[in-house]
């Protein structure tokens, strides 16, 4: 016998007749294969077993093909997402390796084009099949940023406070005094909008990026002006106070007055107003900006569209209403109403309060300060260290009430009402010109006016889920106890009203999980309380 490659590279055996050759089986063979060098190639199994049938013994000449080189063959996959595209070598078996450059061919004939990793595909080679190699991947696209809008002052009033993601309100506070600043005075950085950067698929397909949204600064804003020499520069263009309002920052002018009383007269005034004495009985200031006063407000009006501050007390029937939020030291026997937070920092006397977000007493006084009589209504929180007293009326608390935001709904429901009114009867009279004719050419408007109703529809029930999600949050209101709640009070939250006639410890008045009113101690027991 014989062994001999072919011209294609095949191991031959040829086997002449002979009486005197010893018999042999196939691990022999295969044996003896192995040592002429061809144990590597790809065995041809029914030649082996037909050589080892004839054995020594074949009546004539006979030439049989054992095994064959099979080379190395390279498989790419390409991930669902051709984010990726990894190879597989399958080893060759006496034939050629795989090479570098058959990577490079079977990348190519899989369309792979981009993020190739060549030092990645040498660990593959080299390794010849040992596992899949991941040989390249995409590059994802990143999205751009919005635009940004960077305070360049510090300490301004905030006319557009944020929900945090507790869902809670971040006032910035007001520290009692009027920040201004000089015409020219730089305010506000815009950082406009990043286009982002495009991605790639391994097959070279681009991937484009959300831009980020661009947003101009606010129309109109008063008091100041966009830089000759920087179109995202925002700077002053009065002398004045400085208040941040969304996209923007305006510059109010402030008057200052040593007193509000008779001889000064009414304020009325276009920007923000600093009296550094009191506002006496029967005085009115009335103030596109905010309000601050240095002494008392003793019976006079106050109204503003930015925030109060009163450094002394709020007493004789005075009346307080400001669309932000209002401090002042304590109140008797008058009406505070702010459009976010209240802040009485001593005590609160037969006084009626409300606030849009939340109600604060006797901050500077932890220990002592008091609520007492009156009523006082809020969203999110009422807080004192004493609430009640048995020496006083009744003391009405309300919690969970936005009548801005329940107004806001209801106009909101009513105007989707009207508009999916309208949506039957725009479909009917489409549907009527399309069957009968169009003479006086009204399809296209009545096509345009359903489209807009449409989106109305859409628009409002987006404004709805909005409102609908932030009176929600009422159901998370709670009345804090600072130290104890004493003698009458009338209780209402969200619509629940009880009357408690018992004394309460430190701690709180809210809904548990089971929507039930307790009230919770300072140790996190709850007790129910009556209906």
């Amino acid at each position: 016998m014989q062994l001999s490659t072919s011209a294609a590279g095949d191991v031959v055996l040829t086997m002449e007749p002979s009486a005197e050759r010893a018999p042999f089986d196939r691990t022999a063979l295969l044996r003896w294969m192995t040592e002429q060098g061809f144990g590597a190639c790809q065995i041809n199994e029914e030649a082996i077993e037909r050589a080892v049938q004839m054995g020594t013994g074949p009546q004539e000449r006979v030439v049989l093909l054992l095994a064959h080189p099979v080379d190395a063959v390279v498989r790419v996959e390409v991930a669902r997402d051709a984010m990726q595209a990894q190879v597989s070598i399958t080893a060759a078996q006496g034939g050629a390796p795989a090479s570098e450059e058959a990577v490079h061919e079977a990348l190519a004939g899989a369309g792979v084009v981009a993020g190739i990793d060549a030092a990645a595909i040498a660990q593959a080679v080299l390794t010849q099949g040992a596992q899949p190699v991941i040989v390249a991947r995409g590059v994802l696209a990143v999205d751009g940023e919005d635009a940004e809008f960077l305070e360049l002052i510090a300490a301004a009033p905030d006319r557009a406070p944020k929900v945090d993601a507790d869902g809670r309100i971040n006032y910035r506070e007001h520290g009692g005094a009027i920040v201004l600043v000089e015409s020219g005075a730089l305010l506000m950085r815009r950082k406009p909008a990043t286009p982002g950067t495009p991605g790639v698929t391994v097959l070279g397909k681009v991937l484009a990026p959300r831009p980020g949204r661009d947003v101009p600064f606010a129309d109109k804003l008063s008091g100041v002006a966009i830089s000759e020499n920087d179109p995202n520069l925002l700077v002053a263009a009065i002398t004045g106070q400085p208040v941040l309002v969304r996209a923007g920052v305006m510059v109010e002018p402030v008057l200052h007055l040593a007193e509000v009383d008779i001889a000064a007269g009414n304020i009325r005034y276009d920007g923000s107003v600093h009296v550094d004495g009191d506002i006496a009985q029967g005085m009115q200031v009335q103030a596109s900006g905010d309000v601050i006063v240095g002494g008392a407000v003793d019976g006079g009006i106050v109204q503003a569209r930015g925030s109060i501050v009163v450094k002394g007390g709020v007493i004789a029937r005075a009346r307080l209403q400001a669309e932000g939020a209002i401090d002042v030291r304590f109140a008797e026997i008058s009406e505070l109403r702010a459009g976010t937070e209240l802040v009485i920092r001593q005590n609160a006397l037969e006084c009626e309060l409300h606030a849009l977000d939340r109600i604060s007493v006797g901050r500077e006084v932890p220990q002592r300060g008091r609520l007492l009589g009156g009523s006082a209504s809020a969203m999110m929180s009422i807080a004192a260290p004493y609430i009640g007293s048995a020496d006083v009326g009744v003391t009405r608390l309300v919690l969970g009430a936005n009548p801005v935001l329940e107004e806001q709904l209801r106009l909101t429901v009513h105007e989707q009402d009207t508009q999916q009114q309208r949506v039957p009867s725009l479909r009917k009279v489409i549907d009527h010109l399309r069957q009968h004719g169009d003479p006086k050419g009204l399809l296209e408007r009545a096509e345009a006016s359903l489209q807009d109703a449409l989106a109305q529809l859409t628009r409002l029930q987006q404004q709805r889920d909005a409102l609908e999600q932030q009176l929600a949050r009422a159901r998370g209101a709670r009345l804090e106890i600072g130290v104890a709640l004493q003698g009458a009070v009338e209780f209402t939250l969200c619509g629940q009203r009880i009357h408690l006639r018992h004394d309460l410890r430190a701690g709180s008045v809210q809904f548990n999980a089971d929507g039930a009113m307790v009230h919770v101690d300072s140790r996190g027991f709850a007790d129910p309380l009556p209906g």
